[in-house]
C-alpha cells in the first residue's frame, strides 16, 4: 500500500538542505558570526568610543542657577531627567547611569551645594565627571576678582552596584545585528534566487506546499541563528565576562527573543525578494531596511547620546527593542513577561512586514 505524502517530511527535508546551503555560504557566516566576533573584540578591548557620561536629575534639584546651567552646556554629560527616583537608584546601582545629582540653594555661602552620588558599577565615568565638575567649579568659585567667594561647594557619596561593563552593552547589540542581516540578506537572496532560477516552480510540480517552502527555509535559518547566537553569548561570557544574571535561563530567554527578532527581520528579507528584479538590486533594498537600524538602534553606541529628533526616530526601528529586551534580560535577570512592551512593538512590525510581504512577495 502506497505511503500518503507528508508534507512535514517535506519540510524536513527542505529545513536540512537549506541549512547545508548555508553553513556553505561564506557571506552567511561572515555575517551571522565573523562580524559580529571581529566588533565584539574591538571594540569590548577598547571599552568603547561613547564617552558620554549619563548623569540623572534629582526631582528637587533647582535647575535654574549657574551650575546646573553649565552642566546642560556641556556636551559629554547628558541629563536625564525623564525618570522617577525609585527608577534613577535602581539604575544608578546597575550602572546604566552613571551619577546622580541634586543641586540645593542655599541660604548661607556658598550659595549652592552639588550633592552627587556616584556608583561603583560605573567607576571609569566617575573619573570623567569628577574632572568635568573640578574645572567647573574652578571657574565659577575664581570669577570675582583676587580674593572670590566660593559660588558652590560638591558633597559626594559613592553607592555599591553590580559593574556594567561595555560589553553588557555591545553583545546583546551585535546578536541584533547578526540577527538582521540573516533575516534580511539571507532570506530575500534565497528567495530570489529560488525564484529566478524556478526552483520553486519545479517544487509547484510536487505535492509540496507552499508553506513546507517558507518553513522549511526559515528552520534552517532560525537553527543556524541559534547557534550563532550560542557561539557569541558563550564567547561573551567566558572571555569578556559577557554578564548572565541567572545563568542557563538567561540564555534560553535570549534564544527565544533571538527567534522572535529572527522571524521578524525575515518578513524584510521577503518584501526585497519580492519587489527586487535580479540579486544585484537586493544589497541596495537591504541596506535602505538595515544601515539606518544598525547606526540608530542602540547597537554600538547607546541612544542617549543622539540628538532629541534622532532619539525620536531610533524609538520606532525594531532593532531598538530586540536590543533593549536583551539586554534588560542579560543583565538585569529580566524574563519575557517584563519585556511585553518590547515584545509588543515588535509584534506590531511583524504584522506590518507581513501584510505587506504578502502583497508584495512572488512565487514566480
Amino acid at each position: 500500500m502506497k505511503k500518503p505524502y507528508s508534507n512535514f517530511n517535506a519540510t524536513m527535508a527542505i529545513a536540512v538542505a537549506s541549512f547545508r546551503s548555508i553553513i556553505r555560504s561564506p557571506s552567511a557566516v561572515v555575517f551571522s558570526l565573523a562580524f559580529p566576533l571581529i566588533f565584539i573584540i574591538v571594540f569590548a578591548n577598547i571599552g568603547g568610543s561613547s564617552v558620554t557620561v549619563d548623569v540623572g536629575v534629582a526631582k528637587t534639584t533647582d535647575t535654574l542657577n549657574p551650575v546646573y546651567k553649565i552642566l546642560a552646556n556641556t556636551k559629554v554629560i547628558n541629563l536625564i531627567k525623564d525618570q522617577s527616583t525609585d527608577e534613577m537608584a535602581k539604575n544608578l546601582s546597575k550602572g546604566k547611569i552613571d551619577a546622580i545629582i541634586d543641586i540645593q540653594k542655599n541660604n548661607s555661602r556658598p550659595p549652592f551645594t552639588l550633592h552627587i552620588q556616584y556608583t561603583k558599577a560605573s567607576q571609569p565615568k566617575d573619573a570623567i565627571l569628577k574632572s568635568l565638575l573640578n574645572s567647573v567649579f574652578y571657574q565659577l568659585n575664581s570669577q570675582g576678582g583676587t580674593a572670590p567667594q566660593p559660588v558652590a561647594e560638591i558633597k559626594e557619596t559613592t553607592v555599591s552596584g553590580r559593574e556594567y561593563k561595555y560589553i553588557d552593552f555591545l553583545l546583546p547589540g551585535m546578536l541584533g545585528f547578526s540577527l538582521l542581516s540573516s533575516g534580511v540578506f539571507g532570506t530575500a537572496f534565497v528567495f530570489l534566487s529560488l525564484r529566478l532560477t524556478l526552483v520553486i516552480k519545479r517544487f509547484f510540480a510536487t505535492p509540496v506546499k507552499k508553506y513546507s517552502i517558507v518553513l522549511g527555509e526559515a528552520l534552517a535559518r532560525l537553527i543556524f541563528s541559534w547557534i550563532g547566537a550560542l557561539f557569541i553569548i558563550l564567547v561573551g561570557h567566558y572571555a569578556f565576562g559577557f554578564t548572565l544574571v541567572h545563568g542557563f535561563t538567561t540564555v534560553v530567554n535570549m534564544l527565544i527573543l533571538s527567534a522572535i527578532g529572527l522571524i521578524v527581520f525575515m518578513g524584510f528579507g521577503f518584501i526585497i525578494s519580492g519587489i527586487a528584479k535580479n540579486e544585484s538590486t537586493v544589497p541596495p533594498l537591504s541596506n535602505i531596511i538595515t544601515l539606518p537600524q544598525f547606526l540608530l538602534s542602540g547597537t554600538f553606541f547607546a541612544t542617549t547620546a543622539f540628538p532629541s529628533w534622532l532619539q525620536g526616530l531610533s524609538n520606532i526601528l525594531p532593532l531598538t527593542y530586540l536590543n533593549k529586551a536583551m539586554r534588560d534580560v542579560a543583565f538585569e535577570g529580566a524574563g519575557l513577561g517584563d519585556v511585553t512592551h518590547d515584545l509588543l512593538i515588535l509584534g506590531i512590525w511583524f504584522i506590518i512586514v507581513y501584510a505587506v510581504a504578502v502583497k508584495t512577495f512572488k512565487w514566480e
